[in-house]
């Protein structure tokens, strides 16, 4: 009698935690369903896609992995330009953007809450212009002529005697896109830092230094860092993929699409070039699951290396 009381109550406890978890899947119900909307099954679409030469009329043609064949052996401009490009540029932006974002949380945190809010804010903005207010912002910087700023400082400072045409120039356009990128940031990664220091225990600084932490640095090494590891995966997370999907900023500074010499173009470029002017999906649909397999092996290294032991 005992055992089948004890059998009943464990039966009642499973069926009211299924009962709970049923109300769980409820409310995550409307995420699924969108998540599965919008990355699920384009994702899915692409992969398929990939393997068929696809113009948006006709009817897929199965090729098979010809597309990823022609994508080593045949295209040079994504094997000389595109791919040098984006690894240079997610190099410099990603980590650079990543501890950038970090650096200025960690500074603002030191403030106190009007003074910090305010300048939160004005370092986030730039993330939420887009490329098109940020191209308007460093077109004036940047601008070919006289009355470009950069030029204008230049040559009264007698650095230049000519005004240089930055923007078309396969020279400075990329390290101009960089700078642009790295201005703009700080955004919802630098948020999340930004939260996480703000939320550390205090206590926890409070016992460091009677065990002989005497500085801010050391703080933010021993204990910031250490107890914030979930916010700095996020925002290594958010660094990468904004590092490799920015493609809109060289064609927007620019004008084109192709870049002027290819000198901006990075994969998501080479996608759009592919996909929406030439009107070859297929081969476009390949790209992108080759820069989805880059921005996943990038985020499965950071989060090893960031994982909460």
């Amino acid at each position: 009698m005992a055992a089948a009381a004890t059998k009943k109550r464990g039966s009642n406890s499973i069926a009211k935690r299924e009962s709970r978890n049923w109300s769980a899947y409820g409310f995550l119900a409307p995420y699924l369903l969108l998540f599965s909307i919008f990355i699920i099954i384009p994702i899915v679409i692409a992969i398929g896609l990939s393997f068929t030469s696809f113009d948006t009329i006709q009817a897929p043609t199965l090729k098979g992995f010809l597309n990823y064949v022609n994508l080593i052996t045949q295209d040079e401009i994504f094997m000389q330009y595109v791919l040098p490009n984006t690894v240079k540029y997610a190099l410099i932006v990603g980590p650079g953007g990543y501890v950038l974002a970090f650096l200025v949380a960690w500074a603002l945190s030191q403030l106190t809450s009007v003074p910090r809010t305010i300048l939160a804010i004005i370092f986030y903005s730039p993330s939420m212009t887009g490329a098109v207010a940020m191209a308007v912002v460093w077109k004036i910087l940047f601008s070919g002529d006289q009355m470009g700023l950069i030029n204008n400082w230049l040559m009264n400072l007698g650095v230049i005697d000519e005004p240089i045409i930055w923007l078309t120039s396969a020279t400075y356009l990329l390290p101009i896109m960089i700078i642009v990128a790295l201005w703009s940031s700080m955004g919802v990664g630098f948020l999340a830092m930004l939260a996480g220091i703000l939320n550390a225990d205090e206590e926890l600084y409070e016992a460091a230094a009677i065990d002989g932490v005497k500085n801010r640095f050391q703080e933010m090494i021993y204990i910031t860092i250490p107890t914030m590891k979930p916010q700095m995966l996020f925002g290594a997370v958010m660094a990468i993929v904004n590092a490799f999907q920015n493609g809109a900023i060289g064609v927007q500074l620019s004008g084109a699409n192709p870049t002027p010499g290819y000198a901006g173009q990075l994969i998501v470029n080479h996608i759009e070039d592919y996909g929406f002017i030439r009107y070859e999906m297929g081969y476009a649909a390949a790209v992108s699951v080759v820069l989805l397999l880059i921005v996943m092996v990038f985020s499965k290294v950071f989060g090893k290396l960031l994982k909460d032991d």
